[in-house]
């Protein structure tokens, strides 16, 4: 079968390319750089360098004599995301340049991922919405006019949610109202203008679906942690992008890059904040175990990926444990918070739906923690502490 992965230079496009390619799929991918352009126009640190998508591609083909096709471009503009489905696509690098085929499964990472970055200001709020809606809208029109039946896999985000008073149910919800009931997408409350647009993805592909039966599942991520894979393991250039700053670095990596340097940890208010979480090989698992079970034509299948909740203090107190067993001086600072959020609050989502199709869950141990300093540590020279923290606020 012949994957298209959207955003495939990304932290979790770069894998998820791997793991495919490593079953024995087809795999292309493209990008076109907007995460490591916007860290060198920001001036924020990733932890150690990282190959250029075609560079990775070669040492993976090196390496296992599979090939990833990789085409540079940018994906805002729809002739570049038809030339994908139609046979015109440019391949900027592949071992057989032939077209593939249109793809049976198509994986959307293709967006700008980072909440504060969607606040800095106006701009970046311009970038934010023309980047993913415009790419969303863009996949949503190839699957129309070149082959309804391929299953798109759209990467969401659980902060679509919000933190209602009442239990997250996975997508959907059924409404009683005046005798009479249907059911409804669960009411999305974003915090961010990040969440916001990923709202509107889902709304994008919801008509899609509903007009022209697209075969569509979107999966509600949390923030993930982590950064070796299996793939990963075969050569350290092969590891993913890895950034520790507030803009893109994900809570648990901003901590334990902390923990390392002996720079406080940042917690954000109260910390009370809970969200779910997962280690980025159940990412790779979800969307893996997604493709083999279709969504149906005419379905808009939404799965919740987490694989368990905590608080932001919960977190701090770990890697401080932790930290400290390991020799360093781990201390937690709670800073005024930048962000319009609630800091204590109900959070109880449901999260079944990815295991009842196979995923076998990565839980959060001292062990897993333990592997993330390791590495970290080895890199301790290229952490730059003034990145760490700049406080955007979203007033």
């Amino acid at each position: 079968m012949h994957v298209l992965i959207l955003g495939g230079d990304g932290y979790l496009g770069w894998p998820t390319a791997m793991y495919f390619s490593q079953r024995g799929y087809d795999v292309t991918v493209v990008d076109n750089y907007f995460r490591r352009n916007a860290c060198t126009e920001l001036d924020v640190g990733m932890l150690y360098p990282v190959p250029t998508l075609v560079e990775r591609a070669k040492i993976w083909h090196r390496h296992t004599g599979r090939e990833i096709k990789v085409v540079i471009g940018d994906l805002t503009d729809p002739e570049i995301m038809r030339s994908l489905f139609s046979g015109r696509v440019e391949y900027t690098w592949a071992v057989d340049k032939a077209f593939t085929g249109i793809p049976e499964t198509v994986v959307h990472y293709a967006e700008q991922p980072s909440a504060p970055y969607s606040l800095i200001n106006y701009k970046y709020a311009n970038i934010t919405i023309q980047d993913n809606l415009l790419t969303t809208n863009n996949l949503m029109f190839a699957a129309r006019d070149f082959d309804r039946s391929m299953h798109i896999i759209k990467v969401g985000t659980m902060g679509e949610y919000g933190t209602p008073d009442i239990d997250i149910e996975e997508g959907w919800i059924d409404i009683n109202h005046k005798g009479r009931s249907h059911r409804f997408l669960f009411p999305r409350q974003a915090s961010s203008l990040y969440h916001t647009t990923k709202i509107m993805d889902t709304d994008l592909l919801w008509f899609g679906v509903r007009m022209w039966d697209l075969r569509v599942t979107d999966l509600m991520q949390g923030p993930v942690y982590g950064l070796e894979t299996e793939e990963s393991k075969i050569d350290d250039r092969l590891w993913t992008i890895f950034n520790y700053d507030e803009i893109f670095g994900t809570i648990l990596n901003r901590f334990v890059v902390q923990a390392v340097i002996g720079y406080p940890l940042t917690v954000y208010g109260k910390g009370g904040q809970t969200r779910g979480y997962l280690n980025i090989n159940d990412t790779l698992q979800c969307v893996y175990k997604a493709a083999e079970t279709l969504a149906e034509k005419g379905e808009l299948r939404i799965f919740n990926q987490i694989m368990e909740t905590f608080s932001a203090n919960e977190l701090a107190e770990w890697v401080q444990k932790v930290g400290r067993k390991l020799g360093y001086e781990v201390r937690v600072d709670h800073l005024e918070n930048p962000r319009r959020e609630a800091e204590n609050h109900y959070y109880n989502p449901t999260y079944q739906g990815l295991i009842d199709i196979g995923v076998e869950p990565h839980y959060l141990t001292d062990e897993v923690l333990e592997g993330m300093f390791a590495v970290v540590a080895e890199y301790r020279e290229n952490i730059r502490e003034d990145v760490i923290f700049k406080g955007i606020k979203w007033g």
